[in-house]
């Protein structure tokens, strides 16, 4: 799910609760609210403040066979 967030600690997140897409607002941790429209979100957060959170995979890690091989040019380590 999509995660939102903001200057002076708010949150907003995209959860579904009850079979209904919701976005959750929280401060500080604290729960807010749970919006149906971007519009009700922007009743308690200003949207120009919101910036996306994106998972980013590490470039370096891969399939085991890419750590093997890595150990194979490097060595064993040190021991």
């Amino acid at each position: 799910m999509s995660r939102w967030v903001g200057v002076g600690g708010w949150e907003v997140d995209a959860v579904v609760l009850g079979g209904r897409q919701l976005l959750r607002v929280r401060h500080l941790g604290y729960h807010i609210a749970n919006c149906r429209t971007v519009r009700e979100v922007a009743a308690h957060v200003d949207l120009a403040d919101l910036v996306e959170v994106v998972q980013l995979a590490p470039a370096f890690l891969g399939t085991g066979r890419t750590h093997y091989r890595l150990r194979q040019l490097r060595g064993p380590g040190p021991t």
